[in-house]
């Protein structure tokens, strides 16, 4: 009896272009959450911005772990480089849709989104497979 065949699944090799799309799936949960807090809590839009930094450091360390995971390599380096790339995608997703002008706060969530990355990058890269520390896996 022959097995059914595996239908093959898409797969991204690219370790950057990984983090980058974890990135943005932990990105839409993070709005997501911080709708449902806004919606049913006291919490005013006023007050929001540190919760959107969380957020967007939150998405970023998600996609420097996923990024230098799959790196095996240079786990900070890979890490900054996805937090650096996820965070030119946001001020151009900003730019183009709301016409958001350059503030403050742009170089303050690059300085975030960098050491987020950085760090999960960091955590993620001694988590990889390709690590000869943890013997055979």
């Amino acid at each position: 009896m022959n097995p059914i065949p595996r239908v093959s699944g898409f797969r991204i090799t690219s370790p950057l272009l990984s983090g980058i799309v974890w990135s943005i799936i932990w990105l839409g949960a993070g709005t997501l959450l911080l709708s449902l807090m806004l919606y049913s809590s006291s919490l005013s839009e006023s007050n929001v911005l540190p919760w959107v930094y969380g957020t967007h450091g939150a998405a970023s360390l998600a996609g420097g772990f996923t990024s230098a995971r799959r790196s095996g390599k240079r786990g900070w380096y890979i890490g900054a480089m996805t937090g650096l790339l996820y965070v030119i995608l946001v001020v151009i997703i900003g730019f183009l849709s709301q016409d958001i002008d350059w503030s403050s706060r742009i170089p303050l969530l690059a300085l975030v989104t960098l050491l987020a990355g950085a760090f999960g990058g960091m955590l993620g890269v001694n988590t990889g497979s390709s690590s000869s520390a943890g013997g055979k896996r």
